[in-house]
Parts: structure tokens; C-alpha cells; sequence
């Protein structure tokens, strides 16, 4: 479960958010100040913290200075300091997103996991070949830093392919692989899949070696 602490002066929304964030399936620690969010950073392990600005003690600028000498914990500044200034300050000192108050628990919610979803997709592990990135754990696809939208053979196809640059996969062995069953020379189904995924990823690496099979490979 990602475990989030939420640090926070202000009773009302401490409280608000802490009841908003496990409603949503988080693991919540909450601090009160600046100071004892450092401690609990000091003392275990968190997915993402969520840092007011003006808090007491030591404020979240203070806080994310801290943390940044020895972690990469994703931070979100919540704060009503919304000037330029203040922003401009807060991502030199690494911090992940800033939303201002009042905000949008919906909004708030949609940020959350985007950092989230950022940071865990940054630290899987990938397959690369030219301008298609593959993220295997997540079953995301890339091509030139976008994302593509594959069903789950088509995936599996490219996984195969990537894995495999330059080696011809012969039409049966994917089959086998992809769907366990023997093909008895029928492998129209499969061409039609790579013909779909072709067209998805719209770069043209995926060779044909006729009467044999496919091979991920450069023309150039």
C-alpha cells in the first residue's frame, strides 16, 4: 500500500485529507509541523510526502531542503502561496508538483497519482530500441516519449521482440508462447496482430522474414 505523509498545521485539512487519502486506499502518517515531518522522513519509509509551506518550527522549503540531501522522496507542495516566486523556489529545490489553496480534492487526487505514477515508472525497469520504450512490470508502452495504448497480446508481442532484437521469431514459436497452443500452419490470427501493432506504434522495425516469422530490427 503507498504510504503518504501529509504535513500540515492546520487541524481542518490535516484532518480532511488524511480522511480523503485513505478513503482512496492510501496509507496515511499525518505531522503537524515541519519538524516532526522531518523525524518521521528520518524514520521511515514514504512513498510521497505532501508539505504545507508555512508550517511551524521549519517550514516545508526547509523540510524539502533537508530531505533532498539524502532522499528522493516525491514531494507536493499544498500551500496558499501561490506567487511565481515561491513556485520557482519550491522545484529548485526538487520537489515533484505544487498546488495552491484552495484546490479541488478531485484535482488533488488526479495529481497525486500522476507524481506516483511518474516516479514508480522512472524507477521499473525497461526495454529500449530506438524510439520504443517498454515498461514490462506496468505493461506501458513508449514510442518517442508518448504513450500507445496496446492490448495485452500486441504488448506481449513487442516484449518478445525487444527482447530478442535482431533473431527472427519463427510464426509457431510465438504462438506457443503467446497463446500455448500448436498453430497446424494457421497463424492468420497472428498476423493480424502484428499488423495492428505495426500500425499502433507507426515505426517500421518490425521485419517480416517471409515464410518464417518476424524480426525486430533497423532499416537504417
Amino acid at each position: 500500500m503507498t504510504h503518504i505523509l501529509i504535513a500540515e498545521d492546520e487541524f481542518d485539512i490535516r484532518e480532511l485529507l488524511t480522511e480523503l487519502l485513505e478513503s482512496s486506499g492510501y496509507h496515511v502518517t499525518s505531522a503537524a509541523n515541519g519538524m516532526e515531518a522531518l523525524k518521521l522522513h528520518q524514520s521511515a519509509t514514504f512513498d510521497l510526502m505532501i508539505l504545507d509551506i508555512m508550517m511551524p518550527y521549519l517550514d516545508g522549503f526547509e523540510v524539502a531542503q533537508q530531505v533532498r540531501k539524502t532522499s528522493q522522496t516525491p514531494i507536493i507542495f499544498l500551500t496558499a502561496l501561490q506567487d511565481e516566486d515561491n513556485q520557482v523556489k519550491g522545484f529548485d529545490l526538487g520537489i515533484d508538483d505544487y498546488i495552491a489553496k484552495p484546490f479541488s480534492l478531485r484535482i488533488l487526487l488526479r495529481r497525486i497519482e500522476a507524481v506516483i505514477r511518474r516516479i514508480r515508472t522512472n524507477d521499473e525497469e525497461q526495454l529500449s530500441f530506438r524510439e520504443i520504450t517498454l515498461f514490462p512490470a506496468s505493461y506501458n508502452a513508449l514510442i518517442s516519449g508518448n504513450a500507445v495504448i496496446l492490448t495485452l497480446k500486441e504488448f506481449q508481442i513487442l516484449h518478445l521482440l525487444l527482447e530478442n532484437p535482431g533473431r527472427v521469431l519463427e510464426r509457431e514459436q510465438l504462438i506457443q508462447q503467446l497463446w500455448g497452443f500448436d498453430a497446424f500452419g494457421d497463424t492468420r490470427f497472428l498476423d493480424t496482430h502484428i499488423k495492428n501493432l505495426r500500425k499502433k506504434i507507426n515505426v517500421p522495425y518490425i521485419q517480416t522474414v517471409k515464410g518464417v516469422g518476424y524480426k525486430l530490427e533497423a532499416t537504417n
